[in-house]
């Protein structure tokens, strides 16, 4: 038998470039939550505000926290039992059944993240340039300039990231301590000048329980969702994180509860110090950038351009933590043959997926040129019903067909939780569609799906796989 060249030499052939295992407890939180935080609760205030008419809204805050622990659950039995590259990708993948549902419903949520992964990217990239209107005095009158500004950082941090998973976390620590400055600054400030009087000031019926109310808190918890966004981001890193069955369930609950306290703290601390109805005026300085605002009131100028730069390096780390987690979504589906190959290798010497790095990368540059409210209720309608109700079923699913399956960390009173969080999820995505012009995000989530389902067969069709295998 003929000698291979690799024996013929005694040299072994070439290892290939696989993921290590290098994100301990530490950096797996800093991941998510400096994506939770980054610029959301400086940006989405007044929207969340503006939902139901008055510092009321922050009820939203709390109704959001539990549905979000309720889906933490869901998030770290499945992220400990299965942890795989594309995070929530590989819990539809394996809970459903690899070779059949599972392949499905799989491709749908891969195809589906490239009408949502990059709005949530971009989010953080107008938020960025909403603040630097602050510094950048005019800039808020020229939208479409703040547009390719945006889509600029987003192009530089797709280049920040082109680099070893290590370097990226040691980054990513520097990026999550300023975070944590920075919101640590502003809640201390604001509950020491808070003016509990204006903080209180509802509206006349601001609480009368109806179906404008319970609308209402369902939109405001759509934007406090959005702020919560992120606690599963060590999810998608999964083959890179020690010890998964106890890193991701401590990343994931830990984050969840801090960012509820750093948020809501937030929150209140800006319409303890800005006036509420000011920063509903479209347009204006506290609309756009009420961090920068509240800092002026209390200490002038000089503080207003500190926080500012602040939050930007907190915005920053959001964007940068959510494309370094999303860039391994299409190289999983690729992996699996169900995307482009050309997206399923890593980078030979970073080892990284360099090429599904960029298409993200790309994208939500793309992506950075919508408007803000469009994009938040966009990228939270378009995902409920895959990703989230698909991963809180594919749990039922996967404890009731697949014994077999070690679950390291279990929920607490299961199955409370997941259900809990099953029809939390389905209020939320209901609730966009009762407020003027809410249809069309209904129409842009079903005929994705539908999109996304249609793709699939076309597929399986050419590849012979499931259903259409011979």
């Amino acid at each position: 038998m003929p000698q291979s060249g690799s024996e013929q030499t005694g040299k072994s052939p070439p290892e290939q470039p696989h993921f290590q295992r290098k994100l301990g407890i530490l950096n797996a939180t800093s991941i998510n939550m400096s994506n939770m935080i980054g610029t959301g609760p400086f940006i989405t205030v007044p929207i969340l505000l503006g939902a139901m008419g008055g510092p009321q809204a922050l009820l939203a805050w709390f109704v959001g926290a539990v549905l979000a622990i309720a889906d933490g659950l869901v998030v770290s039995e499945l992220g400990a039992a299965l942890p795989g590259s594309g995070g929530t990708y590989a819990f539809l993948r394996d809970s459903y059944h690899r070779e059949s549902w599972g392949k499905l419903i799989a491709w749908v949520f891969a195809w589906e993240f490239l009408f949502f992964g990059p709005l949530e990217i971009a989010s953080g990239t107008i938020g960025m340039t909403q603040y630097l209107s602050f510094l950048w005095r005019g800039l808020g009158r020229h939208p479409w300039e703040m547009k390719f500004i945006a889509a600029g950082i987003a192009l530089v941090v797709m280049m920040s990231l082109y680099r070893k998973i290590h370097d990226v976390a040691v980054l990513m620590m520097i990026l999550w301590i300023t975070t944590l400055a920075t919101t640590g600054w502003v809640i201390v400030t604001g509950l020491l000048h808070a003016n509990n009087r204006m903080a209180l000031d509802c509206p006349p019926g601001a609480f009368h329980l109806n179906w404008a109310f319970l609308i209402g808190l369902g939109n405001g918890t759509v934007v406090v969702i959005y702020n919560y966004l992120g606690y599963y981001q060590v999810c998608y890193l999964g083959e890179e994180v020690k010890r998964p069955e106890r890193t991701i369930p401590f990343a994931v609950i830990f984050s969840i509860l801090a960012v509820a306290v750093i948020d809501f703290l937030l929150s209140y601390s800006f319409i303890a110090v800005v006036p509420w109805r000011e920063m509903l005026r479209e347009g204006s300085r506290a609309n756009l950038a009420v961090g920068s605002v509240f800092m002026q009131k209390i200490y002038g100028h000089w503080a207003a351009v500190i926080l500012t730069v602040m939050i930007l390096f907190t915005a920053a780390a959001s964007v940068f933590a959510l494309m370094l987690g999303y860039s391994r979504i299409p190289y999983a589906a690729a992996r699996d043959g169900l995307f482009f190959r050309w997206f399923g290798v890593l980078h030979p010497k970073g080892e990284f997926p360099n090429r599904s790095l960029l298409l993200v990368g790309v994208l939500a540059a793309v992506a950075s040129l919508f408007s803000l409210g469009e994009i938040i209720t966009g990228l939270i309608v378009a995902r409920i019903l895959v990703e989230f109700v698909g991963h809180t079923i594919g749990l039922f699913v996967l404890r009731k067909t697949q014994p077999e399956v070690k679950l390291p960390f279990k929920m607490w009173l299961y199955p409370a939780p997941a259900i809990l969080a099953l029809v939390g999820w389905l209020y939320i995505f209901a609730a966009p569609a009762f407020e003027p012009g809410g249809w069309e995000f209904m129409v842009y989530a079903f005929s994705t799906i539908s999109a996304g389902v249609a793709g699939y067969f076309i597929l399986a069709y050419k590849k012979r796989m499931w259903p259409l295998a011979r």
